[in-house]
């Protein structure tokens, strides 16, 4: 060529539209299919709203293909239903029957075509628990545990009810109790019933004489049968005797039934704060001391108050920038409420000496443990009807822990003892080896409230 190639100048002809700016990005074919400006926006807002339900639907997807690879509960449907008269509170099952709390007394059912053989509502009263256990030869122990916390002693056998005693009741009413909690121990032989009053709580301990109910049935079998007819007229009987029922229900019921009562064993109450000595020489709190085999409660000792004030004032005046920042308040220790306790056989921890006979399966001990307390205590079953119930007995056993008691487990087998503390601190022991299995220790941020044997 003659003449360098130059660039020719521009054009107004060949300038860019507006609309045509993003030319590149359309596609060559629906050059001519494009849609004016409105259009446009409507079609934008139409595919977002179709990418967003396509999201929607893929994570719906995830989430049942996930759903799928876990584990699916069973589905259980009602095979049967039974009718009952009132409302139904609570019920268990012993053996081949079911037994129902009601809100007018209790009612027996078969498990095989659940019709109902009996039924108790001889004063009208609302059942709120019921603890039940088959002690064999159609014979079942029941608790029964009522709206006012009265604890009724039934024994169920040949499909009748026989109201043996009330456990806590007292003729006077501002001396009334109420029931916490009720345990039976395995095999029935013993019955625990957690009371609290107005301002203290206790816990008693019941032999159960269920060998004894057994050669009394069988000598007057027409008691119990009386009794259970006379229960099932007390529906349609005129008010009158309804009345006169509900005045005196344990004397009638003892009249009719004649059973031996329930021998309490002992009577348990929390631990007292630990307060200053008022022994004068190391002589006098070694009198008070049995011997040197075990620990004690920390009752006898020879620190007196002046020293535990002392004490408190260098505590409080070295970390008062540490009680400052959590706002920590002044309180009195107050006497705990609640205890938790299991029934124990005889192993290495708990010890019975060679005069007291040990049967295989029966319990020999309890373990209580109250409310903030760090002492774990064991107390023995084994004592001698000739003795008077302590009203506060000693501990057989003491065991110190470094942190207050939250909760404690016993496994079905009653080999193994779970104690877990405030400081989030888990102990297995071995009962009948003597020595703990594993020690286990949580985040410090967590609480434990209960534990359990799977």
């Amino acid at each position: 060529r003659k003449h360098p190639l130059e660039i020719p100048p521009p054009s107004e002809k060949d300038w860019l539209k507006d609309d045509e700016e993003d030319f590149f990005l359309q596609d060559p074919d629906r050059k001519r299919d494009a849609l004016p400006r409105p259009f446009r926006m409507i079609n934008k807002l139409v595919m977002l709203v179709f990418e967003n339900a396509m999201e929607i639907i893929e994570r719906r997807e995830m989430r049942r293909e996930a759903q799928k690879l876990k584990v699916q509960p069973t589905k259980c449907f009602p095979t049967a239903e039974f009718q009952v008269t009132g409302r139904a509170n609570c019920l268990v099952v012993s053996g081949k029957y079911i037994f129902v709390g009601l809100s007018v007394g209790l009612s027996a059912f078969k498990v095989s075509d659940c019709k109902e053989v009996c039924a108790w509502d001889a004063v009208k009263t609302e059942i709120c628990a019921i603890h039940a256990l088959d002690l064999g030869n159609e014979r079942h122990v029941l608790l029964a545990v009522d709206e006012m916390g009265l604890v009724w002693l039934f024994c169920f056998h040949k499909e009748s009810f026989v109201l043996i005693k009330i456990l806590n009741e007292v003729e006077d009413i501002s001396r009334r109790s109420t029931c916490v909690e009720v345990v039976l121990s395995p095999g029935g032989d013993y019955a625990g019933v957690l009371l609290q009053g107005n301002t203290k709580a206790w816990l008693e301990i019941y032999r159960l004489p269920k060998d004894s109910w057994l050669k009394e049935m069988e000598k007057s079998p027409g008691a119990a049968t009386g009794l259970a007819c006379r229960e099932r007229r007390s529906s349609w009987t005129s008010v009158a005797d309804i009345f006169l029922l509900q005045e005196s229900p344990v004397s009638a019921n003892k009249a009719d039934a004649k059973l031996s009562l329930p021998v309490l064993l002992l009577k348990v109450k929390p631990p007292k704060p630990v307060t200053g000595s008022s022994f004068k020489s190391p002589l006098d709190a070694l009198k008070k001391v049995d011997d040197d085999s075990m620990l004690g409660l920390g009752y006898n000792h020879l620190i007196k108050d002046s020293q535990w004030e002392q004490q408190e004032a260098i505590f409080r005046s070295t970390y008062r920038d540490y009680l400052e920042a959590e706002g920590e308040r002044e309180s009195k220790e107050e006497i705990p409420r609640h205890a938790t306790f299991h029934f124990l056989l005889p192993s290495w921890i708990l010890q019975v000496g060679p005069e007291m006979k040990v049967q295989p399966g029966v319990p020999a001990g309890i373990s209580v443990h109250w409310d903030g307390s760090h002492n774990f205590c064991l107390y023995l079953l084994n004592r001698p009807l000739k003795e008077k119930v302590d009203s506060d007995p000693k501990p057989d056993v003491v065991w110190p822990c470094a942190a207050p008691i939250a909760c404690s487990a016993v496994s079905s087998c009653s080999r193994y003892l779970a104690l877990a503390c405030e400081d989030a601190t888990i102990t297995i022991w071995d009962k009948h080896l003597g020595y703990p299995l594993s020690v286990t220790a949580i985040l410090e941020e967590r609480l434990i409230r209960s534990i359990y044997f799977l």
